[in-house]
């Protein structure tokens, strides 16, 4: 008899981030990790930190064994809904991130010729300070 499988949204998944309700998101798929936290050898912290994203990389990097990888089915709920987009909050934030950073570019560029500005005309009348003087 075929199992239906769920689909969650990442939002969906990212709601799930306490350690009395812990989902991660590897490779496409929805873990339940709430019951396993205190077991996990790098610590409950390692895995609460991931929540809320796609953990892929961080679960690569850590080079689990081929018996981690075989104990994560049993954590299994379901697949991330390829068709959804991410958080939406984070999707706003990236678009108005190019704006704000060009403004704090711009700020900072006048600031520095501000400096500099200020440094020549104080070498200058130094100068003539020191010319005069002789």
């Amino acid at each position: 008899m075929p199992t239906l499988t769920n689909f969650y949204t990442m939002q969906e998944a990212s709601l799930h981030d306490s350690k009395d309700d812990c989902w991660v998101v590897i490779d496409g798929k929805v873990y339940d990790v709430t019951s396993y936290l205190d077991e996990h050898p790098g610590g409950d912290d390692v895995v609460l930190a991931v929540t809320g994203k796609d953990a892929t990389d961080e679960f690569e990097d850590a080079g689990h064994s081929k018996s981690a990888r075989e104990l994560m089915e049993n954590f299994f709920v379901g697949e991330l809904d390829a068709s959804s987009t991410a958080i939406p909050e984070l999707e706003i934030s990236a678009k108005k991130q190019p704006v704000v950073l060009t403004q704090k570019l711009m700020d900072i560029t006048a600031q520095h010729w501000a400096v500099s500005v200020a440094i020549v005309g104080i070498s200058v009348i130094a100068g003539y300070l020191y010319v005069r003087r002789k």
